[in-house]
């Protein structure tokens, strides 16, 4: 066997397949580009203290606005506030999270995550 070949793989390793995967990353690559481009469009929505506090994200998980209704404003309770926001927040990040992750499944065919793409 000829040094750096495998049997059956004419012109080394990969052969003829080594042209298809490199079409397909670059194609996986573009793909993925324009997913987040199109994330950062869309946006997602979390409500809490039955409406109290309304938190919107990014599907790049950036909040982009906070709605806090006047009555949810407790001088003498400033830490429940506090605690809605958080959740609101939490919760709109993660509701981020998992549209980024099943837009990229979609791209991936479920190959599992790729971290730091998002």
């Amino acid at each position: 066997m000829a040094k750096g070949r495998f049997p059956g793989a004419p012109g080394g390793f990969g052969g003829g397949n080594m042209g298809n995967i490199m079409k397909q990353a670059q194609k996986m690559q573009k793909d993925m580009q324009k997913l987040q481009e199109e994330m950062e469009q869309k946006t997602v929505e979390a409500v809490v203290g039955g409406g109290a506090v309304t938190v919107r994200a990014s599907g790049k998980k950036e909040i982009t606005e906070i709605i806090i209704k006047p009555e949810a404003v407790d001088p003498d309770d400033v830490e429940m506030l506090q605690d809605l926001i958080m959740a609101a927040v939490n919760e709109a990040l993660r509701k981020a999270d998992e549209m980024a992750t099943g837009e990229m499944s979609k791209i991936t065919g479920g190959l599992g995550g790729m971290p730091g793409l998002f």
